[in-house]
């Protein structure tokens, strides 16, 4: 297949989403596709770009916002390229956050009409809106914890849903702008630190438990894996640096507690309507029961992401698992109307 990988961009997660393309480009080579490369920030690649900016690796904090800025600058559309992607035949996405995951990009590629792996513009949007996703994964039956939205005061927590609780954006992911607080003197300086990345904020209920991650991949739940946390939070340096957390695959917890974790899982994956794969994302509660966190329409491909880590546990090495992902996104392509 001739193969465009899409990926950089100008979200904070643009160094994770350059981490992912370095992974999949050389095993998509070496499986003898044609690859050829787009950061949705600046267009196509040469292959000396290409090499000089896969090389970079994950660094320990997002990219800086005045780093970002100048991306931003020029639109997304302008940067791909109609041509270029119309030479694919399909466009596989290790976009991260921002317009990459939140269903804009996909809705581009849509009205191009071109193939491209994750889920469709609509559930790419509804999955990276957590205010919007929980309410769905309650009308699912998945339990998950009780919210506020901002604007919202010390008073209301305390009121509705007590100490401690996590503050995060509504739209972001790997842990950007997540604070835990534990009571009312350190609430507003959260909600100050999210607000940066999202003009909308909410505020969760703190599950303190396991953490717990399921992966589904073709229609199947893979193995459930343990993310063994350094701290309370997985968050950014524990996510992408080698020895941050340790992930055990498949995780040690019971098997019926295993199989609901998997029922639960594919729930979120059907009600959100995602596409060939995705990550849910759970907690146990006090008593041991899981807790949906979230979902992951377009989980990570670093050396130390989830998803590839669940598909070996399930016997599925990396280059069938981009093969498999490649082909669902063909075979979406032809059961999709045309525009």
């Amino acid at each position: 297949m001739k193969i465009a990988v899409l990926f950089g961009g100008f979200s904070e997660e643009r160094a994770v989403s350059i981490a992912s393309a370095a992974k999949i480009i050389p095993v998509l080579r070496q499986s003898g596709h044609e690859v050829f490369s787009v950061d949705t920030a600046t267009g196509r690649l040469s292959l000396d770009d290409e090499r000089r900016l896969l090389d970079a690796g994950v660094a320990p904090e997002p990219p800086a916002s005045s780093d970002l800025v100048a991306l931003r600058s020029r639109p997304v559309g302008a940067t791909l390229g109609a041509a270029d992607i119309r030479e694919a035949d399909v466009v596989l996405l290790a976009l991260h956050g921002g317009a990459g995951e939140d269903g804009r990009i996909q809705a581009l590629l849509d009205l191009a009409g071109v193939p491209y792996t994750g889920s469709k513009h609509i559930a790419s949007a509804v999955a990276m809106d957590k205010d919007m996703s929980k309410r769905l994964f309650r009308s699912a039956g998945v339990p998950t914890a009780d919210w506020l939205m901002s604007p919202a005061t010390g008073e209301d927590v305390e009121r509705q849903l007590g100490w401690p609780v996590v503050v995060k954006p509504n739209k972001q992911g790997s842990t950007i702008g997540l604070s835990v607080v534990r009571d009312a003197a350190g609430f507003d300086a959260a909600l100050q630190g999210a607000h940066r990345y999202d003009d909308e904020v909410i505020i969760e209920r703190f599950i303190g438990g396991r953490e717990l991650t399921v992966g589904i991949l073709d229609g199947k739940a893979l193995p459930v894996g343990e993310i063994v946390l350094p701290a309370e939070v997985f968050d950014y340096q524990a996510k992408y640096q080698v020895g941050g957390a340790r992930e055990v695959f498949p995780a040690a917890i019971p098997e019926a507690l295993a199989q609901r974790l998997q029922d639960l899982a594919l729930r979120v994956h059907a009600v959100l309507k995602l596409g060939t794969y995705s990550r849910v994302d759970f907690r146990l509660d006090g008593e041991g029961q899981p807790v949906c966190l979230e979902a992951n329409s377009l989980p990570g491909m670093t050396a130390t992401s989830l998803l590839p880590q669940a598909a070996l546990a399930a016997g599925i090495f990396f280059p069938e698992l981009l093969d498999r992902i490649c082909k669902g996104a063909l075979e979406s392509a032809r059961a999709r109307p045309s525009i």
